[in-house]
This record gives structure tokens, C-alpha cells and sequence, in this order.
């Protein structure tokens, strides 16, 4: 998808420190999944483009979707991150290689009627799961997004803090030094719409899976 000119500027421009992951997030689109009020992630996307770290792995840079009806997580953190494609790669597009994206770490999720979908090309891979009664179950979660919305309630929630402070999501819920971010002790998310360029967990399970290709994404 197309940058704006402010937040391909960023990319260009930002430095990859080594270390933990991540510094991050989007300027035009963006509908921070746990920021309550827009003021907050613009200031969020101007302020952590300066401490970015290299992702764990390098993206296709093929995006993809993923709907819910509900996420319930304990121990969640939000930061900003750059993720990288390889050298070269045939996605770059006009993003020099770099995407700047949202980091939702949450230390246990359960996802409700989780649909996921990639474009590759005029058909979509499809995966269904979490939707026969019992719900999709995620340890040490975690999705870099440029785009997220739905319906959130927190406990607890602080913003703005330094992300490598946090503790409250475990250890894939800390971002680098100077990075604005925030935590909560809870999230819940209805209505959930993400669009994705990775997504890491230590454990997955997902009841009822069903895979197919088809016409239509999530």
C-alpha cells in the first residue's frame, strides 16, 4: 500500500539500532488498535520513527488481513517498529524496503471467529479458525500493523511511557529505549480489522481450522 510522503521520509531517514525490536507506525491510515484517542497516535507516529530497531525477520512485504469478532488479551504493550524486507525485494514498491508499522504485543489472547487472508494475485488464501465455540488461544502475541481498527476497552492502561520499561506483556512487549509507547493490564477488542505485515507467537492453537483459496479476502 502507499505511503504518504511524510511517513516515507521517515523511512528513509531512520537509523536501525541494534538490540531488542521495533520502532514504528503510519501517517495517513492509521486507527491505533490500542491508542483511545487519534491526537495520541499522531504523536505516536511522529515520535518513534527516531529509536527504530530491525524486525526479527525479514517480511515479504505481502500484506494480510485478519478479522475477529473478539480479541480478549491479558498483559498487552503497543510501540512503534520499521520492519524490513530483504535486499532487493520485488514488494518494495515505493517503501524503499522499510514499512513503518504499529507492534501489539499481548502476553495471552483469545481470538473469536478469526479469519486471516492473503492477496496472492487475484485469488486469496484463506484461513478460518475460532469459530465453533471455542476461540483461538495465543501465547507472547504479537502483530506489526499499519492499519488496525475495532472497538477497545483497557485496564490499567498507561501511555506514553518508554516501551523498553515495559513488563506487562513479557518480553515481546518491550520496544527500544526512547520509544513512546503503552501498556494495560487487559484489552478488549470487538469488531477487530487488522492489515498485517508480520505476526509472531510462541504458542498457537486454532480450533476448527479450515484453509482454502477463494475470490474474497477476510
Amino acid at each position: 500500500m502507499a505511503m504518504s510522503e511524510d511517513a516515507a521520509a521517515a523511512a528513509e531517514t531512520a537509523q536501525t539500532p541494534t538490540g531488542t525490536r521495533r520502532g514504528r507506525v503510519r501517517l495517513k491510515r492509521s486507527v491505533l488498535m490500542a491508542v483511545p484517542a487519534v491526537a495520541i497516535g499522531g504523536v505516536l507516529m511522529t515520535l518513534t520513527a527516531q529509536g527504530v530497531l530491525a524486525a526479527q525477520f525479514s517480511i515479504s512485504g505481502m500484506p494480510f488481513t485478519i478479522t475477529a469478532d473478539k480479541l480478549d488479551g491479558k498483559g498487552f504493550a503497543q510501540f512503534g517498529a520499521l520492519d524490513s524486507m530483504i535486499p532487493n525485494s520485488p514488494n518494495k514498491g515505493n517503501t524503499g524496503g522499510k514499512v513503518l508499522v504499529a507492534v501489539s504485543a499481548i502476553k495471552n489472547a483469545e481470538i473469536t471467529n478469526l479469519c486471516q487472508s492473503v492477496d496472492l494475485g487475484g485469488v486469496n488464501l484463506v484461513i478460518h479458525a475460532g469459530d465453533g465455540g471455542t476461540p483461538v488461544s495465543a501465547t507472547d502475541l504479537t502483530t506489526d500493523s499499519d492499519l488496525l481498527s475495532g472497538d477497545a476497552e483497557f485496564t490499567n492502561i498507561e501511555i506514553g511511557g518508554d516501551a523498553s520499561t515495559y513488563t506487562k506483556a513479557g518480553p515481546a512487549g518491550k520496544g527500544s529505549p526512547g520509544v513512546f509507547g503503552q501498556q494495560a493490564d487487559t484489552v478488549v477488542l470487538n469488531h477487530v480489522k487488522q492489515h498485517n505485515y508480520a505476526s509472531t507467537a510462541v504458542g498457537f492453537k486454532l480450533p476448527n481450522l479450515r484453509l482454502s483459496f477463494s475470490s474474497k479476502g477476510c
